[in-house]
C-alpha cells in the first residue's frame, strides 16, 4: 500500500482486525497499537491489539478499557515492527498472514503483504495519526493519550534529532483534545521506582568507556534483571545518552545464558543501525538494536570488533 489513502480504504473495507505491536513493547508500538485499534472501533469495526511480552504497568491508560472482543481474525496488521525477529511469538502464530505493516524504520524488512514506511516521521505514531484522520474519526483524547505517548517516548521527549515541524504540529494538535501532557511526559520520563535506581547504580558501577572514552557498554546480566520489573529497565538505555564525550552507548541485556538483546545509541557520525545491521539487526541512524548469541566474553569482543570496523574507532 503505498498511500494512506489506499491504507484507510482498506481498512474502511474490512472488519475484524488484529493489531500486532513488538515485543519488549516500548511507547510508540502501544501508542500506535492502541490508538489505531480505538479509532477503528469508533468507526464501528472489531478491532483487538496483541503482544507477545506482557505490557508494562505504566501504560496502563492507554489500554484501560479495550479487551479482546473476537477469537479469530480475518486481517491482521502490525505497527511499530520492523522484523518478524521482533515479534517471535506471534510472528509464528500469524506466519504468512500479516497483511499490513505500518512503519517508520528504513530497515523494515517487507516481511509483510503491504508495507507502508515513512523513514521521515519521528515515530510511527505520526503514521497513524494521519490514517486515523484519513478515516474521518474524531481524535477524542483516549486516542490522542495514545498518539502523543509515542511521539513523545520516541523523540526523547522532543529531543532527539528525529524531531521535524510537523512532530510538533501533530502534538499540539493533540494537545488540543485536553490531554494532560505533561502527566504523561512525567509518568514516562521523570518517575522511577526503588529497584530501577539500584539496578542502574550496579549497572553503572561494572560499565566499560571504550575507544578513548567514545564509546560505553553496560551489561545486564539476568541476575540484575530479576531485581526490577523488565519495563523499569528500559530507561537504563537513556543513561549511556547521558555520558560526557560518548559517541555511542551500548546496553547488553541477557536474555538466557549466552544470548544478549543489544541496544545501540549514537551521536554523529556515527551510526548505531550500521553497527547493529551488521550484526543481523537494524534499526534507525542512531538508535537500534540486534542480538548476539555468545558468551559474555566473546559477546563483547565480537560488538566491540563491529563498532571497530564499522566506525573506524
Amino acid at each position: 500500500m503505498k498511500s494512506i489513502e489506499t491504507i484507510c480504504e482498506y481498512l474502511l473495507n474490512g472488519d475484524n482486525y488484529l493489531i500486532i505491536m513488538h515485543d519488549s513493547p516500548d511507547g510508540d508500538t502501544v501508542g500506535s497499537g492502541y490508538a489505531l485499534c480505538r479509532a477503528l472501533r469508533a468507526i464501528g469495526k472489531r478491532a483487538d491489539c496483541a503482544c507477545g511480552d506482557r505490557i508494562p504497568d505504566k501504560y496502563d491508560y492507554m489500554t484501560d478499557g479495550i479487551g479482546d472482543i473476537c477469537t479469530t481474525y480475518d486481517h491482521v496488521i502490525a505497527v511499530d515492527v520492523a522484523t518478524v525477529g521482533l515479534i517471535r511469538e506471534l510472528g509464528k502464530r500469524y506466519a504468512g498472514r500479516i497483511e499490513l505493516c505500518i512503519d517508520h524504520h528504513d530497515t523494515n524488512s517487507l516481511y509483510a503483504a503491504h508495507t507502508y514506511v515513512r523513514g521521515d516521521a519521528a515515530a510511527t505514531c505520526e503514521i497513524i495519526y494521519d490514517v486515523i484522520c484519513g478515516l474521518g474519526c474524531e481524535i477524542q483524547p483516549e486516542i490522542a493519550e495514545c498518539l502523543y505517548t509515542g511521539i513523545s517516548t520516541d523523540t526523547g521527549c522532543f529531543k532527539y534529532s528525529n524531531v521535524t515541524p510537523r512532530t510538533h504540529i501533530i502534538a499540539a494538535e493533540l494537545m488540543k483534545t485536553g490531554i494532560d501532557t505533561a502527566r504523561i511526559n512525567r509518568i514516562m520520563f521523570d518517575t522511577k521506582s526503588f529497584e530501577q535506581l539500584r539496578v542502574e547504580s550496579m549497572a553503572l558501577e561494572q560499565m566499560e568507556l571504550l575507544f578513548g572514552g567514545k564509546c560505553v557498554v553496560i551489561v545486564l546480566t539476568q541476575q540484575m534483571q530479576e531485581l526490577a520489573p523488565d519495563d523499569d529497565l528500559e530507561g537504563i538505555k537513556a543513561i549511556t545518552r547521558q555520558i560526557k564525550g560518548v559517541q555511542i552507548g551500548v546496553t547488553m541485556r541477557e536474555r538466557a545464558q549466552g544470548e544478549y538483546k543489544v541496544s545501540v545509541r549514537s551521536n554523529p557520525p556515527y551510526s548505531a543501525s550500521d553497527i547493529c545491521g551488521a550484526l543481523g539487526g537494524g534499526g534507525h541512524m542512531y538508535a537500534a538494536g540486534c542480538e548476539i548469541n555468545l558468551p559474555l566474553d566473546d559477546a563483547k569482543r565480537k560488538l566491540i570488533a563491529v563498532i571497530s570496523e564499522v566506525t573506524g574507532l
